[in-house]
């Protein structure tokens, strides 16, 4: 249960109270996880919180209206972060007053993009190579966010060389909430995830932790968390694969019959994004490329040969890509047939950064 807490001193509105055995989290996915995809795992089951896609810092930056509208049109009656991503003091320290306008919960920021445009720009990962920048960021960070003030973040650029130096740092200026993908920048998607370091985390500082990276499943997530220590799961491309992961942990650990949806309940789910990605002002090629996004992880748990994959990749307009949806999810039996668990093997969402 997430319930808020006492006011920080020299502070307005109060922190989040994170009590209880386990928390969920939506992952902030760039280009995913706006207000409508938010509002399309709400309805299947919610997370404890959900994280905006993150708003980028420097000195020309205003809030994107687009990311600004997951916050001022958020439906989905759960807390809502705010994530920043930026290296200069000034300029994060506006942005994070601006933000503590609307109705967030708590200020986000994001210490582990792995993309090479951004942490060559020395933000998102690039961050972890310069603990002393760190320090200098959070000490800002913690004077102006009044209410929950939180880091996402792996485990190293490269290695572990500043790993136990930014524990220290986080633990410093008081976070309030630790989410860490086991992985490295360098490792973008592809190396193993090693937990031992959520394990560390957890040891380490006061606030609690989430486990982030692979987390396929609602059992990944009991059993991960577990045998961390870690409080709970931020899940990201998982929930796009299964967007009643979080419904399906929530009842798991109330030890209630867990929900196994059909090939025909993805189907379904699959006609609403397509419905909440066909905006006015986009043509059907912008909104198939869109579409083929989340279909690249969808794609991992509807064969084992992955032909749904080969298929959807070559689709070219909306009727022949419902008509692979029907082929694939309600033909020849299909319809009530339960989806797994996990992706298959050997299927690769993204070939040019995966493989």
């Amino acid at each position: 249960m997430i319930s808020l807490g006492k006011t920080r001193p020299n502070s307005g509105p109060p922190a989040l109270e994170f009590a209880g055995e386990f928390i969920s989290a939506l992952a902030p996915m760039q280009d995913v996880t706006g207000r409508d995809f938010m509002r399309v795992i709400a309805e299947r089951g919610p997370p404890d919180l959900f994280f905006t896609e993150f708003f980028r810092v420097h000195k020309y930056s205003k809030l994107d209206p687009g990311i600004l509208s997951s916050i001022t049109e958020n439906q989905t009656q759960k807390p809502i972060f705010a994530q920043v991503i930026g290296e200069n003091l000034d300029d994060l320290k506006r942005t994070a007053l601006d933000l503590q306008r609307y109705p967030i919960s708590g200020v986000d920021l994001n210490m582990g993009c792995p993309a090479p445009r951004v942490y060559r720009k020395n933000v998102g990962g690039g961050l972890l190579r310069e603990p002393a920048k760190i320090n200098q960021i959070l000490t800002v960070l913690r004077e102006s966010v009044e209410g929950c003030l939180s880091v996402k973040m792996r485990f190293g650029f490269e290695d572990d060389r500043n790993f136990e130096e930014i524990l220290t740092i986080l633990d410093k200026h008081q976070i309030d909430l630790l989410s860490i993908h086991a992985r490295t920048v360098k490792g973008g998607y592809r190396m193993k995830p090693e937990y031992s370091y959520v394990k560390k985390a957890s040891r380490t500082l006061k606030c609690p932790v989430l486990l982030n990276g692979s987390v396929e499943s609602f059992e990944d997530a009991v059993n991960l968390s577990i045998s961390s220590g870690a409080r709970g799961v931020m899940i990201g491309r998982a929930a796009i694969r299964n967007p009643w992961v979080f419904r399906q942990i929530g009842e798991h650990l109330s030890g209630l019959d867990v929900f196994r949806p059909l090939f025909a309940d993805l189907y379904e789910y699959l006609i609403h994004l397509y419905e909440i990605l066909d905006k006015p002002n986009l043509n059907e090629r912008k909104v198939l490329g869109r579409m083929k996004k989340f279909l690249n992880f969808v794609g991992l748990g509807v064969d084992p040969k992955g032909e749904f994959l080969f298929s959807i990749r070559r689709s070219n307009t909306q009727k022949e890509l419902f008509e692979i949806f029907e082929r694939f999810l309600l033909s020849n039996g299909k319809r009530e047939e339960k989806m797994p668990l996990s992706p298959f093997s050997g299927l690769v969402a993204r070939p040019s950064c995966e493989a």
